[in-house]
């Protein structure tokens, strides 16, 4: 479990399914049906490669050796579905590094990854998270049909790894795993693909950082014999538990502490 001695900060949460952390306050855009999904015509290309391979991957390589000493256990799990899509469920605890680990756990790979349209927003970099394989969840009917029709195209076509946070809310730091919705879990089942699970689990480090170590485990697939809904659930279950398996045993240091409010008084 965490040590819970000299922890420098403490969070206090309500919702543990809906309570949101991140630093950066941005008033979420509408992602509706005139947002375009596709960015993959010849000026899409030069910007993906310019903002994801030139740029984006040194500089989140040097960022993240940097400050967490990132190491990746398991890859090699993945190695037999190189040539097929996948999904890869993730812990939601780094402001900037969830954005950039599942590059190398996928490389050379580029990747799809599903997210708040917040993400779109970010000053500076927000107009670039579409040619990095982001995909801001949709706003309304029309937007939802041009997502799944991209999304589609991307698993069928292109064979692209998906990347999903499914606590959905930004908790930094967070030693365990939170509960979340089996929602999700629909597309590894609609699209007949293996899914995997990766953890970002926190240790002390030197000089007052912390290192995270990053495993993946995995493939997961749901039972045979299920309806729809039973499959989902089943299959989130087994990641949820394998998750939290991980959490359990490799996170060894909490740099926040998070107490639920009416426990504060303990």
């Amino acid at each position: 479990m965490p040590k819970k001695d000299s922890l420098p900060e403490v969070i206090y949460y309500s919702d543990v399914l809906n309570d949101e952390f991140s630093t950066m306050q941005i008033e979420t855009p509408t992602i509706d049906g005139s947002y375009r999904y596709r960015r993959d015509g010849f000026f899409g290309r030069i910007l993906h490669f310019l903002t994801f391979r030139l740029i984006g991957k040194p500089l989140a390589y040097i960022y993240l050796k940097s400050q967490f000493h990132h190491r990746i256990v398991g890859r090699n799990r993945l190695k037999p579905y190189k040539h097929q899509s996948i999904f890869l469920y993730g812990n939601h605890t780094q402001i900037i590094g969830d954005a950039l680990i599942p590059a190398f756990i996928l490389r050379p790979r580029s990747m799809t990854v599903i997210v708040h349209p917040n993400n779109t927003a970010i000053p500076g970099i927000g107009k670039f998270v579409p040619y990095l394989g982001g995909m801001p969840l949709p706003s309304d009917v029309a937007a939802t049909k041009n997502f799944m029709a991209e999304l589609t195209r991307r698993i069928t076509k292109k064979k692209s790894p998906v990347v999903i946070y499914p606590e959905a809310h930004l908790w930094p730091y967070y030693t365990e795993i939170r509960p979340f919705k089996s929602t999700s879990f629909t597309y590894p089942i609609q699209y007949k693909a293996p899914a995997f699970c990766f953890v970002n689990t926190y240790s002390k480090g030197k000089n007052g950082k912390v290192n995270i170590v990053t495993h993946v485990a995995g493939p997961f697939f749901a039972r045979e014999g299920l309806s729809l809904s039973e499959a989902r659930e089943d299959l989130r279950d087994q990641i949820y538990k394998a998750m939290k398996d991980i959490a359990y045993e490799y996170s060894t240091y909490a740099k926040i502490r998070y107490v639920k409010k009416e426990e504060s008084h303990d």
